[in-house]
């Protein structure tokens, strides 16, 4: 009798961001369809949420369980700096016992937002040092990557790219970003983002609702010392813009894509009192479809908020913190409608969303065409991943790179 493969997934998953664990679902999916005899657990950052959710066995990413608090006493900092030794440990032992570890999308190789490289970048450059080490196979499919400018986060998120056993990219610049910093990408294909392979829900009954996707946003990494200014000109810029639709009649409905963003949704709320703007409690990536398949039009700041509206076909204006964003939208053909996050104008806003209302059927029909191609696209996706991974079922294609 075979062996059933034995398959990891890892990341920061059953933490509160709801793109993640899109991510996850949409490769547990591919994996039941093509693999069904294949046993999968995790390695995540909620392993409670992740088997709740997913009826998946899972594992605590970090032994220290205050890992992703500030260290301000010695105990504490002592108690991260082991955690840090006993982690090397734990993740080689949980790596041996697979045959395959996928990591399911995410931005994994980007700094994008707010990161210290003993965070998760270490964790990632564990895993894959593990995986080179033991003979497993790690992929890092479909994910996101950018050009790093602080070192040891830099030096982390190349080696972790150059250990993997298999890497495909969710946008062409992340393969250049992961040139630019010196690893061999002549291999790696671009594929669309996971969440795009996820079903979509039937569009809604036109209803004038305009589906507001928010987030805690601070900058980036970059931005550490005017996060605060950047967080208010954000904040006070989207509550003049509610405001606005408000005054027009316009039914306003508030979505998160973290858990962290609750506070922006009580912030707007506070400040435009009316029975207009209204807030949702998505708990995956399938709610905030549904909610934006029925609106008419939806402004947006997450990456998978954006993608949620883009696969209902929804118009959509992207408020971008980055230029994954940006390459976003154009490929699917919405590029003129981005708005910088980092300097919200409520007024050049309103202009664009006016603009953007005004096409919106031409919009629609080059949406549906567009998600006909992503869907394509990560079929050939799934199929290169089984001949990687899967030599059993598929064709071997070990391009290991030599670090």
């Amino acid at each position: 009798m075979k062996t059933p493969t034995r398959v990891g997934v890892f990341g920061l998953l059953g933490s509160g961001n709801l793109g993640n664990d899109g991510s996850l679902e949409a490769v547990l999916g591919y994996l039941r369809a093509e693999h069904p005899g294949a046993v999968v657990d995790a390695l995540c950052g909620g392993p409670e949420a992740v088997t709740t959710r997913f009826g998946i066995p899972a594992t605590r990413l970090h032994w220290n369980r205050a890992e992703y608090r500030t260290a301000s006493r010695a105990g504490a900092i002592a108690g991260k700096g082991l955690g840090k030794l006993v982690d090397v440990f734990r993740t080689a032992a949980w790596v041996r016992r697979h045959d395959v570890v996928i990591v399911p999308g995410m931005g994994v190789l980007e700094a994008t937002l707010p990161l210290r490289p003993w965070g998760f970048p270490y964790s990632l450059f564990l895993l894959c040092a593990s995986g080179r080490l033991l003979g497993t196979r790690v992929a890092l499919v479909s994910v996101g990557a950018a050009t790093i400018v602080n070192r040891p986060t830099r030096a982390l998120v190349r080696w972790s790219a150059r250990l993997a056993a298999y890497r495909s990219y969710r946008d062409a610049q992340s393969r250049d970003a992961m040139r630019a910093m010196g690893v061999d990408t002549a291999r790696d294909e671009v594929y669309p983002d996971l969440a795009f392979s996820l079903p979509t829900p039937p569009a809604g009954t036109p209803s004038g609702t305009v589906c507001l996707g928010v987030m805690d946003f601070h900058g980036g990494n970059d931005d550490r010392a005017r996060a605060e200014e950047i967080h208010r000109r954000y904040l006070d810029g989207t509550i003049r813009f509610v405001r606005a639709l408000v005054e027009e009649g316009r039914p306003v409905r508030l979505l998160t894509g973290d858990e962290c963003d609750a506070s922006v949704v009580a912030a707007i709320l506070d400040a435009v009192d009316s029975p207009l703007v209204t807030a949702a409690e998505p708990a995956s990536l399938a709610d905030l479809m549904k909610e934006m398949a029925a609106a008419d039009t939806v402004v947006a700041v997450r990456y998978h908020n954006l993608i949620c509206a883009l696969k209902t076909g929804t118009p959509v204006l992207a408020l971008s913190y980055a230029a994954k964003s940006d390459a976003l939208m154009d490929r699917m053909g919405l590029g003129a409608y981005c708005h910088p996050a980092r300097e919200v104008d409520a007024d050049r806003l309103l202009e664009q969303f006016r603009a953007l209302e005004k096409r919106s059927a031409e919009l629609r029909r080059t949406l549906a065409e567009r998600n006909q191609d992503a869907s394509r696209q990560l079929r050939h996706q799934f199929t290169a991943l089984t001949a990687a991974l899967f030599p059993a079922t598929g064709h071997t294609h070990d391009r290991q790179e030599s670090p």
